[in-house]
């Protein structure tokens, strides 16, 4: 397959589904997540953890942040556990709208050089609305050999990147949080509100429609051309507050046609566990 877009509709992915021609993964995330699946899931659907398996969360979450990401060789092998190898065609959607497990999933696929990585768009809600067919408890999974794995080819902004892009004018922050939050008016998962200084506020529900799902990739360029203005994408930084729902400005960005801006793994969640400059109300 050539050109895959990033982004596929439910129409074209249901004929896909049919003929189990795509590895469907389930990234739906939450305290229920994986009692959902059971109850219901797109049928031969896998269902991935993001916390077990999309990231390694460690004790002090000041060292990396909420989500860090897992070592490559560990998210190797759960690939490899579910079948995954680097000739896979994988469709991976959640329950959420805005598609944030779904879109780091794609985001870790994209990294480990997987071309034949896309996210439905309106998760299984869209499905449902046009009888895909769905399952309940668990589907059987069929190891092979552990994918190939050098080390995450995506780029990655580290905290002191960040912070010594705070000084200079070249760098462009975007933080995709909801605006009270960038506003530092509450603060409902950390433990200090505001953001980092000098980062712009694009929240990603801009990057959705009046019903949930991703704008057209033309209308996507056209926002993120304007915000990006001359700043390259090796100096454009995204961040979100754990580095899961960044992931979802990623994809809208690699939708709309434009080379993929660094992410802040660690995000708000680290930074503001480290004793860094702190704004809150104007950037």
């Amino acid at each position: 397959m050539k050109n895959i877009v990033p982004i596929i509709q439910v129409e074209e992915a249901l004929p896909l589904v049919k003929s189990k021609s795509v590895l469907l993964i389930d990234a739906t995330n939450g305290p229920n997540a994986k009692s959902n699946y059971i109850k219901e899931h797109i049928k031969g659907a896998l269902h991935i953890d993001l916390n077990s398996q999309l990231s390694h969360i460690e004790e002090d979450v000041a060292k990396g942040g909420r989500h860090p990401l897992p070592k490559i060789e560990d998210f190797s092998k759960t690939l490899s556990e579910m079948g995954i190898s680097p000739q896979s065609h994988v469709i991976v959607y959640d329950n959420n709208k805005c598609a944030n497990s779904a879109s780091r999933f794609w985001w870790m696929m994209k990294s480990m050089g997987h071309d034949k990585i896309q996210v439905l768009n309106g998760g299984i809600q869209e499905a449902k609305k046009i009888n895909f067919p769905m399952a309940s408890g668990f589907e059987k999974t069929e190891p092979v050999k552990v994918y190939p794995v050098e080390d995450w080819k995506l780029p990655i902004a580290t905290m002191e990147e960040v912070e010594k892009a705070t000084e200079n004018k070249d760098y462009l922050i975007i933080d995709v949080r909801e605006p009270a939050r960038y506003l530092g008016e509450y603060e409902p998962i950390d433990l200090i509100a505001g953001h980092i200084p000098g980062a712009l506020n694009i929240p990603l529900t801009t990057n959705l429609d009046a019903n949930g799902s991703f704008l057209p990739p033309v209308k996507l360029r056209e926002k993120y051309i304007k915000a990006l203005g001359n700043t390259d994408q090796e100096h454009t930084i995204v961040h979100c507050g754990s580095g899961v729902t960044a992931c979802h400005t990623l994809l809208a960005i690699s939708y709309a046609g434009l080379p993929i801006p660094k992410l802040y793994v660690g995000s708000w969640s680290e930074w503001s566990r480290n004793d860094k400059p702190i704004k809150t109300n104007e950037r």
